[in-house]
């Protein structure tokens, strides 16, 4: 039991590492796309982002997700492990493709699909938290394209009589306080859903490790709100080390392929995201942070004129979008009946 606890705590983090890379280009795209920083500089700018969310934001997103969705006397490690696999496996298909696509959601659908193929539709805890976390799926992106385009307006009313310099040189530094605070948002909500997830996992096995001294005895949850100081610092530590290696291929989409940015879009944008997550994030809401920028940069980018954004790729975002979760609980709820079958219940 104690190897394969560490196993999943391991394919947990390599998830939050996977995110990191897969969700980088929610953080960088924009900056990129604006050239405003190199592509490793705005990669090492967003990592310092990530991780420093360990200290500006709570747990409870973190919370939500080790208590919210899923029964928690029916979580098993197997359960936690094919949730992990089918997130992993989405994420990394999508990633393959250059398609942004929710990592959050990729998990929640995992975690869900895995824990029905165990005990069926009894296994999910049906309230607030699914009603809050589907309907984010839609309003993240209308949330973050409509304060994207009344920030956007707002900066052209108030920088009317500015010469395109002026504009130009103010808004690549402010770009950076934007891209920073998007960086935080991220980590704010994302590494907060794979400590939900580990959290979830040493409740459930909870009567292995009670009483024991030493190195176990950190393995120990006797409580789902409790969240163990090494499991927050590692989950941020993951992301952030994805973040530094970057998913150039969805970067590319984001930072140039739905609309030409220059730095006002970009800091517009990023504004309107960090809002949105920073938000969600204090309530307790588990929101993609994909979505929430993809919508942002829309929002920006139609105010210039409808043309100017790309729908065609838009929509195959959309798609992507609606597919996740049974995409990723499909995945796991196959994994689960494998590692069931073979490893252990």
């Amino acid at each position: 039991m104690v190897t394969y606890v560490l196993v999943i705590v391991a394919l947990a983090f390599a998830f939050d590492f996977i995110n990191g890379f897969h969700d980088s280009a929610n953080s960088i795209a924009t900056i990129v796309g604006t050239r405003v920083l190199s592509p490793f500089a705005a990669v090492v700018w967003a990592a310092l982002g990530n991780f420093a969310a360990v200290a500006l934001v709570g747990t409870a997103v973190a919370k939500a997700v080790s208590s919210g969705f899923v029964v928690p006397d029916i979580v098993t490690p197997s359960v936690i492990a094919g949730g992990l696999v089918g997130a992993i496996a989405w994420n990394l298909i999508t990633w393959f493709v250059g398609i942004p696509s929710s990592s959050s959601h990729a998990l929640i659908g995992g975690f869900a699909g895995a824990a029905l193929a165990k005990a069926g539709f009894a296994a999910l805890v049906w309230g607030k938290k699914w009603m809050e976390t589907l309907s984010a799926i839609a309003l993240s992106p209308v949330l973050g394209a409509l304060i994207g385009f009344v920030l956007m307006v707002l900066v052209i009313n108030a920088f009317q009589k500015a010469t395109p310099a002026i504009v130009h040189r103010f808004f690549r530094r402010g770009q950076l306080v934007s891209s920073a605070a998007m960086s935080i948002a991220h980590g704010s909500n994302d590494a907060q859903k794979t400590m939900g997830i580990i959290v979830g996992l040493l409740y459930a096995v909870r009567d292995h490790f009670e009483g024991t001294t030493g190195w176990k005895h950190f393995l120990y949850v006797g409580d789902l709100k409790h969240i163990p100081a090494w499991v927050a610092i590692g989950a941020y530590l993951c992301i952030s080390l994805g973040t530094l290696l970057g998913g150039w291929r969805i970067v590319h989409t984001m930072g140039s392929r739905i609309t030409r940015l220059r730095p006002v879009h970009g800091f517009c944008a990023e504004t309107a995201g960090a809002i949105v997550i920073l938000s969600a994030s204090r309530f307790g809401i588990p929101v993609s942070t994909t979505h929430t920028i993809t919508g942002s940069i829309v929002g920006v980018g139609a105010t210039g004129r409808l043309s100017a954004v790309r729908w065609g790729l838009a929509g195959r975002i959309v798609w992507a979008w609606v597919f996740t979760i049974p995409a990723a609980a499909t995945i796991a709820g196959l994994s689960y009946l494998v590692l069931a079958r073979f490893v252990a219940p």
